[in-house]
């Protein structure tokens, strides 16, 4: 790490003034924002990100420069948290070996100390295309502006500005409608589950979903992170379900046992709705189920038949409200249970039916009696 100090502090003493990067039309504006590299998982897909970050990378030319007090700083609350867990160690999804821990060390240093003394300005999280997100979340624009003034704060370690309506955020995304559908739908879905879920991990993936807004991304990239995007959300909703089953049902009463899954390390209250698709069975519903962090529990479903036959049931967990939370479930219910209205019509049937024959027999004997005499 040493010998890389060196090197860098040996590029900014020969090269005071490296180029800027981005252009504006101030020159003592500083833009520090660059595409998305670190995916929803994790990962992050290239070590492209390391190079930009050296002294000749084009995030590196705009850091190692000699400090002006009359600079601004105009900065990406992601990019710097990007950087933040390269620092501290990461891992690429081709499974490369990663080479930016400590380029990322003291980038993140320069910046500290060349910025110390200069008004910093925290973009929205994720650098969107703010126009886009006022059209399709406005709500959430504003979650991006908040949660990267802090963000940015809790980074740098101080007191940072949060300017929405001066601009500062350009650029126009090229977000294909297709695309725009997807990061809407998982808005949504993280939004309805975060109803019940007070989850550090739903905020955090939420509001990187900003990140699928941002002008900088190309076309590869606006798909290649969409569907990672989408796979995570997936992933969250996947913590908290019902286990589908299928059920034989073999008396008019019967209490089944239906099994839900909270993977959160946090206690979530929920209520589930059954609905059965016919009238062949009857189905009770669960209000205000507590389920404990990270368990499975147990529940017993009330049935009670009514015809037999097969009856598909969707279980649906939702909030207080009785909106919908995760995808629902579906439970296959199979009752050979013979009502006890046909047991009783097939019993008096037979009765009669015997009572006819013996009375059939009694006159046959009659009869018989009366010719021989």
């Amino acid at each position: 790490m040493k010998k890389v100090f060196s090197f860098m502090l040996g590029l900014l003493i020969f090269c005071p003034s490296f180029p800027s990067a981005i252009a504006t039309a101030d020159a003592n504006v500083v833009y520090l924002a660059s595409s998305l590299h670190q995916n929803f998982t994790g990962e992050f897909r290239n070590d492209d990100l390391a190079q930009e970050l050296t002294p000749s990378g084009k995030l590196g030319q705009l850091v190692f420069i000699p400090a002006d007090n009359s600079r601004v700083w105009v900065i990406d609350p992601a990019l710097i948290d990007e950087v933040t867990v390269m620092s501290s160690g990461y891992k690429l999804a081709t499974q490369a070996k990663p080479i930016g821990q400590q380029i990322a060390t003291i980038w993140l240093s320069q910046l500290k100390n060349v910025s110390a003394k200069n008004n910093v300005i925290a973009l929205a999280y994720g650098n969107p295309d703010v126009s886009m997100a006022k059209r399709l979340a406005p709500s959430e624009l504003r979650m991006y502006y908040s949660f990267g003034k802090t963000q940015l704060e809790i980074s740098l370690g101080r007191t940072v500005s949060s300017e929405p309506k001066r601009g500062w955020n350009t650029g126009v995304s090229k977000l294909s409608p297709l695309l725009r559908k997807s990061y809407g739908d998982d808005r949504k879905a993280l939004t309805r589950l975060s109803k019940v879920v007070n989850s550090p991990d739903l905020l955090w993936l939420r509001v990187r979903l900003a990140r699928l807004l941002s002008p900088q991304l190309t076309f590869e990239d606006r798909k290649y992170f969409a569907f990672n995007a989408h796979a995570a959300v997936d992933a969250q909703l996947h913590r908290l379900r019902i286990i589908p089953g299928k059920y034989q049902i073999t008396t008019e009463k019967s209490m089944l046992p239906v099994t839900v899954i909270n993977d959160f390390p946090v206690e979530v209250t929920i209520d589930i709705q059954m609905l059965a698709m016919n009238a062949r069975i009857l189905v009770d519903s669960f209000n205000s189920l507590k389920l404990a962090p990270n368990s499975k529990t147990q529940l017993e479903l009330n049935t009670y038949v009514v015809a037999p036959g097969q009856t598909l049931v969707f279980a649906q967990i939702t909030d207080d409200g009785g909106n919908d939370v995760v995808p629902s479930t579906t439970l296959a219910l199979n009752a050979t249970v013979i009502d006890p209205r046909v047991t009783w019509f097939t019993t008096g049937a037979a009765i009669l039916l015997l009572l006819a024959a013996v009375a059939q027999s009694v006159r046959r004997v009659r009869k018989g009696r009366k010719r021989e005499i």
